[in-house]
């Protein structure tokens, strides 16, 4: 797959760990500028780190409709338009669905799905100016199936898909593609935690290829995506679950 992001200017959402620190990295050593967004001030020295020069970091709470605006304001102001915009950055509060509380409820909404449109919207009326644009949005297996105390959390990645089918309805027209990624678990720090011994290796068992997805292939998917080459697709959500959702 492509992997040639030479010149590209990228925002990614949730840049300070997991999958959104591997995407910022993996787009950095392919070429790109990358502008990292995260609630932690960490987020500036990570940026600082990644390979090349040119990176910016910018901690903020996604979660004010203003704060997309704002941050998309200042990608421009340093590293000028965005070519990519990953939408990376979310929550995951697991309660059975009887008990699940408003305020863990709105919080996942407000994480996962509005801060993901403001920043879709926000930066979507600068592409759209510049007449090219390449957003992909962090949904997730849970998007297409149920999964145990999850109500929360499905709720909203399956709304990012429809979300996605609609920005890329309108948008295709102006030059911007918009697709969902769906992994299955992903094995970053936080995942290998949460999904270790005995319930780790059931849920292994029952994905067909056998395990978890690393990091690295769900940025790879993200930076094909994100590249020249995938001009053809938009309104997709790409599963990278092992064949887990096929069963």
């Amino acid at each position: 797959m492509e992997q040639n992001l030479e010149g590209r200017t990228a925002v990614v959402t949730g840049a300070a760990s997991g999958i959104g620190y591997t995407v910022a990295h993996h787009f950095a050593s392919h070429g790109a500028r990358v502008v990292g967004v995260d609630l932690s001030d960490r987020v500036g020295a990570l940026m600082a780190e990644l390979p090349g020069s040119g990176h910016h970091g910018i901690a903020r709470d996604l979660t004010a409709p203003e704060a997309a605006t704002e941050v998309i304001a200042e990608a421009v102001r340093v590293a000028g338009t965005p070519h990519i915009l990953v939408n990376s950055a979310g929550i995951a509060l697991l309660d059975p669905a009887v008990d699940v509380p408003a305020a863990r409820w709105q919080a996942t909404l407000d994480v996962n799905l509005s801060a993901s449109f403001y920043m879709a919207q926000a930066a979507g009326r600068v592409m759209i100016e510049a007449g090219y644009g390449r957003i992909i949005n962090l949904a997730s297996q849970a998007a297409v199936i149920g999964l145990d105390q999850h109500a929360a959390y499905c709720a909203s990645k399956a709304a990012i898909v429809g979300l996605t089918h609609v920005l890329s309805l309108e948008w295709a027209p102006k030059g911007v593609t918009v697709n969902a990624v769906s992994p299955t678990v992903v094995e970053t720090p936080l995942g290998k935690k949460a999904w270790a011994g005995e319930k780790g290796e059931k849920a292994k068992r029952e994905i067909p290829v056998g395990r978890f997805a690393q990091p690295d292939e769900v940025a790879s998917l993200i930076a094909y995506l994100a590249s020249d080459v995938a001009a053809m697709i938009t309104g997709s959500n790409v599963l990278i679950d092992g064949g887990f959702t096929t069963v």
